[in-house]
């Protein structure tokens, strides 16, 4: 696949396309789909070997918020993947068949597809009159386009095009938000009882996983990131269960957190711990479940994520490792380690991974849960206002509705010696309306890219957009108005959004309710 992707992508070197979309994820894949039924050429860029992102890569079960908020060609992939199970819509579904949904889209449409193109890191987009004119891939490849798409979860190319962007948390002060910077203790996903953070009282040596230094003051901004973990996909079936490896390196001791944890939540609840008080598994067809975090200690690797945004490729694969190999860790710790009671340990052991899913990454999924990384900073930034009070906008291109949820973002030992996190977040919103405005870069910096993944959001904001349906609601406005500002011959920031949200309309798209 990779030669041939390679070969393909020599022989179209000086071709230029209407279109270039960088990121294969579903923002990605539903961007170059809208762009290509406008009868635009696209070429979709994946720097890996799959497409749809977290659709596809283990989040299985979608955060869809208030379901009629969804449409268009978002709604358009959960009926294409509900057809594959004789229903009219699935909300939750495997792997395999959402990527396969995505996979056929994109064939339909007509999109070029490019595997393994990743941007070159020293010099992959190249200016020209305030525009990007090319982009140059590691492989030696390099393309045009009157317009881009970054539909990366990174923002890489809206970061090497120059763009202006962020990361982490924007203090209260910035935008007036009394949700952002660092958070109060929040009910959810926290310790709600004591559990020394220390590995021997004597001692001043935090447990793996544990920081002592203190977070900021409450409502102060910072540069880190929610956690990230992998959604995994699991089952109990023993004809499809392989099961939950081993990882390179193990070391029981980097579980003492969670044997700390387990003993105190056993006596906190007054019974016997359950699998599902420390995964959350959501059912999905066929026996399978959908596993995500679930409360203080769980799948979410608290830290381990602040480097990934702005971090190089290389630094990026080791994070990613580190990863696959603290939540490999966990699961086999949890089942097999003495530390664990013995009933918890049987559960455990009676699970494994689901053997026909991922089967090109040892059943392990392709992507990991980048919850968060680089914010682009447009000249309009939506913040908690846009979420909570001013729902309505006159350049709506869909609607969100799911809570304002961040996932924890630190862990640290507090001055009595007791673990606590900080940074879980889960407000709210009644649904809003979403600006075109939140795709578009400031117009003195690129006047044709388009970002529907790494939108200008404060976090708080941010914590409600990203989610997949609206990733994908954002992908379709964003190839519609690429074919807009080719047909004008205008920058993306000054095409007409009554036109964009005619044709929207006209393809199904919910801009309010």
């Amino acid at each position: 696949m990779r030669l041939a992707a390679g070969l393909a992508a020599l022989a179209l070197r000086a071709a230029e396309f209407d279109v270039a979309v960088y990121g294969g994820t579903s923002a990605g894949v539903i961007a170059a789909v809208a762009a290509a039924r406008e009868g635009l050429t696209v070429a979709l860029f994946e720097p890996r070997l799959n497409l749809g992102g977290m659709s596809s890569g283990g989040l299985g079960n979608t955060d869809h918020g208030r379901k009629e908020t969804v449409g268009g060609y978002s709604l358009e992939f959960y009926k294409r993947v509900g057809a594959k199970y004789g229903q009219e819509i699935a909300w939750a579904f495997e792997p395999h068949v959402a990527e396969l949904v995505f996979r056929e889209m994109a064939a339909e449409a007509k999109v070029q597809v490019f595997y393994d193109h990743r941007l070159r890191a020293d010099g992959g987009v190249r200016k020209k009159k305030g525009s990007i004119a090319e982009i140059f891939f590691d492989n030696g490849t390099a393309f045009t386009a009157k317009v881009f798409i970054d539909a990366t979860y990174e923002g890489d190319l809206l970061a090497f095009g120059k763009v202006s962007f962020t990361v982490g948390r924007e203090s209260t002060t910035q935008y007036g938000e009394t949700l952002a910077g660092v958070r109060p203790k929040d009910p959810k996903h926290q310790f709600d009882f004591p559990v020394w953070g220390f590995k021997d009282p004597a001692n001043s040596i935090p447990l793996p996983g544990v920081s002592k230094e203190l977070p900021g003051k409450t409502g102060s901004g910072d540069k880190n990131v929610q956690a990230y973990n992998f959604r995994l996909c699991i089952t109990q079936n023993p004809r499809n269960r392989a099961p939950f490896p081993k990882p390179r390196g193990y070391l029981p001791a980097d579980y003492l957190l969670m044997a700390k944890y387990l003993e105190g939540l056993a006596k906190h609840l007054g019974r016997p711990v359950r699998m599902s008080d420390v995964l959350k598994l959501a059912p999905l067809p066929n026996g399978k479940f959908d596993v995500n975090n679930r409360g203080a200690v769980s799948t979410n690797y608290v830290g381990g994520s602040w480097a990934y945004p702005g971090a190089d490729y290389l630094s990026r694969a080791a994070i990613w490792q580190a990863h696959i190999d603290y939540t490999a860790g966990l699961l086999y710790f949890l089942s097999w380690d003495q530390a664990v009671p013995q009933a918890l340990r049987t559960e455990f052991g009676s699970w494994g991974l689901a053997a026909d899913e991922f089967a090109d990454t040892n059943n392990w999924p392709h992507q990991l849960y980048i919850r968060e990384a680089r914010r682009m900073v447009g000249d309009f930034v939506m913040t908690q206002r846009d979420i909570q009070e001013a729902l309505t906008k006159p350049d709506s291109i869909g609607m969100g509705s799911y809570n304002s949820d961040s996932h924890n973002v630190q862990r640290y030992i507090q001055t009595d010696g007791t673990v606590q996190n900080e940074g879980n977040m889960e407000v709210p919103v009644k649904p809003y309306q979403i600006p075109y405005r939140v795709l578009l870069p400031k117009r003195k910096e690129i006047a044709n890219l388009l970002v529907p993944v790494c939108v200008s959001a404060s976090h708080v904001s941010y914590s409600t957009l990203r989610m997949e349906p609206v990733y994908m609601i954002l992908g379709h406005a964003a190839g519609v108005a690429a074919k807009l500002a080719i047909e004008s011959g205008k920058p993306v920031q000054e095409i007409d959004t009554g036109a964009l949200r005619e044709r929207l309309l006209r393809q199904g798209a919910v801009l309010g309710i």
